[in-house]
């Protein structure tokens, strides 16, 4: 029997299960995996469910399987954190060799990232491969490349993850960032020759429908401004309630502006931020979610990066009409960077409003990305590095943006991959107090965290050193694959 599962062939029954929240996480019911044929449940649902005393939940356990859906930790008690790290890797390693309900296949084996995330996620896995560096786990390394790769080749890009529901969108495109971390680690320059179609096929993905655009328009995630320079944002395919936040959904579209609030939404997820302030045009509400009116700093640099690597791979294979190409267009790129992104008032980095062409209000760490990839200047550089140090170091790490909102990707909360970006970015021009500032305040708040809890988590409060993390659609999670890779690289 197929056991793949698109949510859309169960639709009726889906909706009923999230609207009646059966269980206690919307994620539930997406993760299932069904026990028999799709049609025979459809038939026996549509038959059953009118009949007196019928109760879904029983039904729903009879017919799919849940297991796995929550990954448990097991803890020994007062492991060292870097011991217990090591054994996570293991306990955090999944196969996915066939389809099963909604998980897609891969060739090789993953780390997830904890909780109730229990498949492959596509940034997520570039800062697990940090610690795997750190931890020798070449192999695991290579794995993450490779699924990647298969995604692309197969898929025609990553999936935000490894499920059929997440097959409208990606994620921020890291896939040459984890080939070249690969490249650093085992010194094999050839794996630049051996993934180039991988990476020509991505950025066509990210590329698709450029062609088409006339000045001031908009095709999926690429943009031509009114000035004709060419800026890329985040997207969704579908503009429909997302099956893992189905209930959330509806009930926010309830008061929304805008006909696109599904796909304003879903783009807001493949940016990775799901969700905060950064999008919405109020600064306050999700109601007000603006995703596809932005051009946003953080793809941009990701994609000159792809440009760049697309450049090096090309060159190595003699394509002197490639390598001048992708070398042309980082060049280009790295200019309107500067131009569309560059706040010169306010002297940052700021995402760029299409429609208004101007720069958005939203201070956020993603002002980091020219930093972390080399594109500003020391001038710059000093200017972000200062407000970094001002408003966004905190002594639990740095947070993401100076606005508390209630959403998970706002002030208080410091995320992993933040803190490495930040090291990284003030190491490259020589701020190299504010470098361990940043390393040692969120590395102290993570250690104070598993020493009160015996858990390494999805995200830390940075401003209350007694607390724990919160905001957003789920409580916090444990495991947690980029907290543990960020942790290990930052103490090494």
């Amino acid at each position: 029997m197929n056991t793949q599962l698109y949510i859309k062939d169960i639709q009726a029954l889906f909706d009923d299960v999230q609207r009646s929240q059966i269980f206690e996480d919307q994620k539930m019911m997406t993760d299932a995996v069904p026990l028999f044929s799709i049609a025979d449940i459809n038939e026996k649902y549509e038959r059953e469910k009118a009949a007196a005393g019928f109760d879904l939940k029983a039904f729903v356990l009879e017919h799919f399987d849940f297991l796995g859906a929550k990954i448990s930790i097991q803890r020994e008690h007062h492991l060292p954190i870097g011991e217990h790290i090591e054994k996570l890797w293991d306990e955090l390693t999944r196969t996915s060799y066939e389809e099963k309900g909604t998980l897609l296949k891969l060739p090789k084996p993953y780390v997830v990232p904890g909780g109730r995330f229990n498949e492959f996620f596509y940034w997520d896995s570039y800062f697990i491969m940090l610690g795997l560096q750190v931890s020798g786990r070449i192999e695991m390394m290579k794995n993450i490349v490779e699924n990647c790769s298969y995604l692309i080749q197969n898929v025609g890009f990553v999936p935000n993850a490894s499920r059929t529901h997440f097959l409208s969108r990606s994620q921020p495109p890291y896939f040459s960032l984890m080939l070249e971390l690969l490249v650093e680690t085992t010194g094999d320059e050839n794996l630049y020759r051996e993934y180039h179609d991988t990476l020509e096929k991505e950025y066509h993905f990210w590329m698709n429908g450029e062609d088409e655009l006339d000045n001031d328009t908009q095709s999926k995630r690429v943009l031509k401004t009114i000035n004709g320079d060419i800026l890329n944002r985040y997207y969704d395919a579908e503009n429909t309630p997302r099956p893992e936040s189905y209930l959330i959904d509806i009930e926010d579209h309830e008061n929304a502006s805008g006909e696109e609030f599904y796909r304003n939404i879903r783009s807001g997820c493949e940016s990775g931020w799901d969700f905060s302030s950064r999008w919405f045009s109020d600064g306050e509400t999700i109601q007000t979610i603006e995703t596809l009116n932005i051009a946003q700093v953080d793809v941009n640099c990701l994609l000159w990066h792809l440009e760049k690597t697309l450049a090096t791979s090309s060159g190595l294979q003699n394509l002197k009409e490639k390598e001048n190409y992708f070398s042309e267009r980082a060049a280009k790129r790295r200019k309107v960077i500067d131009i569309y992104f560059w706040d010169k008032e306010s002297k940052t980095y700021k995402d760029y409003h299409i429609k208004k062409h101007k720069n958005t209000a939203s201070e956020h760490i993603a002002a980091l990305y020219p930093l972390f990839l080399g594109l500003a200047n020391e001038e710059q550089a000093k200017a972000v590095s200062e407000i970094i140090a001002e408003k966004f170091l905190y002594k639990g790490g740095l947070v993401t943006t100076t606005k508390k909102s209630g959403q998970q990707w706002d002030l208080p909360n410091a995320w992993a991959p933040y803190q490495w970006l930040g090291f990284i970015s003030m190491k490259n021009y020589g701020f190299t107090q504010l470098a361990d500032e940043i390393k040692n305040n969120w590395c102290s708040n993570v250690e104070r965290v598993y020493n009160n809890t015996g858990k390494l988590m999805e995200k830390y409060n940075a401003l209350d050193n007694e607390a724990i993390a919160g905001g957003g659609e789920y409580p916090n999670q444990d495991g947690f694959g980029w907290t543990n890779g960020v942790y290990l690289k930052l103490k090494q």
